[in-house]
């Protein structure tokens, strides 16, 4: 009798612990999430490496955030590229481009578009989509990803929403919710991209991820790292400064 005592103990406890994961709120956990990520304002300084099979190219960025409706991001080196900065306010987004001296403004169907050639699109380095208000949730499971004890959440998007995605799954760290993964699929549910953020460390008095690295399905070799080199989440960044005229002048 006794290992089907411990059977059933197993199987029971088993249960209690999935229960324990269901009755978590996936919207609120992912909220959570993105609170921490974005903050009520940011500045941050950014190296990003584009890696591919035969090359590899760094840049340096710095980037100002005001919420989730206000974004800039100012490319600092190489030489080539400085200069070259974008806007976005509300759901719009301006990309100026000192090389031929023009502001552009970019129309919904360039944000799946490669960002500067990167593995991110326009959509991921200027937060177009809104996680809180375009999808709708799923708690999936949970899994442990380097030592972290993981929510595992399906989020679909919902049908009036503007969004390039069909599906995201995301594992959602349970101890400081950090975004640890996160799968970005098509409409027809194919796997697009793989974004993982790792070497968790203090960033702007808050614990997240360092490094986040994004990952092609369909293209061996291919990857962008993003770095950060600094992250201030203290100083406030006025709804002004997130403005087309000094998109121009900004530095």
């Amino acid at each position: 009798m006794k290992p089907i005592t411990v059977k059933l103990f197993l199987s029971f406890f088993s249960l209690l612990l999935s229960a324990s994961v269901f009755a978590q709120d996936p919207a609120e956990i992912v909220q959570k999430s993105q609170d921490k990520l974005n903050g009520e304002y940011s500045i941050s300084e950014i190296k990003m490496t584009i890696v591919r099979p035969d090359w590899q190219r760094e840049m340096q960025l710095k980037s100002w955030s005001k919420g989730n409706d206000y974004s800039l991001i100012l490319v600092t080196a190489p030489a080539r590229d400085k200069g070259t900065a974008f806007l976005k306010r509300d759901l719009e987004m301006w990309n100026w481009q000192p090389s031929i001296d023009r502001v552009v403004k970019m129309p919904p169907s360039m944000m799946t578009q490669s960002w500067m050639g990167s593995d991110f699109t326009n959509d991921d380095l200027v937060k177009q989509t809104s996680i809180a208000d375009d999808f709708t949730y799923k708690m999936l499971s949970s899994e442990t990803i380097e030592g972290h004890d993981c929510y595992v959440i399906e989020l679909y998007p919902k049908e009036e929403a503007a969004v390039v995605w069909g599906k995201l799954k995301m594992w959602i760290s349970k101890d400081e919710y950090l975004q640890l993964k996160t799968e970005f699929y098509d409409e027809d549910g194919f796997l697009v991209n793989t974004m993982r953020g790792t070497n968790v460390q203090e960033l702007g008095g808050k614990m997240l991820p360092k490094r986040l690295e994004v990952i092609p399905a369909d293209e061996d070799g291919h990857k962008t790292v993003l770095e950060y080199i600094s992250l201030d989440f203290d100083t406030p960044v006025k709804e002004s400064f997130f403005s087309v005229q000094n998109l121009k002048r900004v530095k």
